[in-house]
């Protein structure tokens, strides 16, 4: 689900973000942080982009018969008062 390259580029930057006065601490979590990047992503609930953006589609295309709808009994509400 994750890109490893990405996950990857995290850690990265996490590694180095730890002073340097904390060298094996830094260590010890460039060899484990890959993992815990990948432990805390897979424990929460997201969704691919692709999925996202189909979500997405599908919203608007109700929004837009929700809409339409609305316009509808609107009018059918205007005709049925003359």
């Amino acid at each position: 689900m994750f890109d490893p390259k990405s996950i990857e580029d995290i850690a990265a930057r996490l590694s180095d973000a730890i002073p340097p006065g904390l060298n094996n601490f830094k260590d010890d979590f460039e060899k484990n942080g890959k993992a815990l990047v990948q432990s805390a992503l897979g424990k929460m609930d997201l969704v691919t982009r692709e999925e996202f953006e189909v979500q997405k589609g599908v919203l608007a295309k109700t929004r837009a018969r929700l809409e339409a709808l609305e316009k509808r009994v609107t009018d059918m509400e205007a005709a049925a008062q003359k």
